[in-house]
């Protein structure tokens, strides 16, 4: 997703792209996360120095075995990891989605909502 919105990246006009449905998320390690954290920590480097904001989310507040509901991630989030010395790749290896984005301080919070709708992925360019 965020590979194609690049593509808007040099347009004068703001773009969103809003999608809707839930990943699957293939367990190699022993992390933290879910399926929204994981896609966009997958997503942090191929964003790194552009101005996309990505976020994805759980309707029901809850995103894997995690209390976040998602997380959220711009152009400049690899940046602010490599300052803490976090590694995108090695946090994917382990599934440890939460944790790479709770030290960067971009989980998205908002307790159970009651309602299980879909996830929801949002692409400002």
């Amino acid at each position: 997703m965020v590979d194609k919105a690049k593509n808007y990246s040099q347009k004068p006009v703001k773009h969103v792209f809003i999608s809707g449905g839930e990943t699957t998320v293939t367990i190699k390690g022993n992390g933290k996360g879910g399926r929204n954290q994981e896609m966009v920590l997958g997503s942090v480097e191929c964003m790194a120095g552009t101005e996309i904001v990505f976020a994805s989310f759980a309707t029901d507040g809850i995103d894997g075995g995690s209390d976040a509901a998602g997380a959220i991630a711009d152009g400049f989030s690899l940046i602010e990891a490599r300052k803490k010395y976090l590694d995108p790749t090695g946090f994917l290896k382990e599934n440890n989605s939460y944790n790479f984005f709770k030290r960067l301080d971009d989980l998205l919070m908002t307790g159970p909502t009651g309602t299980n709708v879909m996830d929801i992925q949002v692409i400002v360019v």
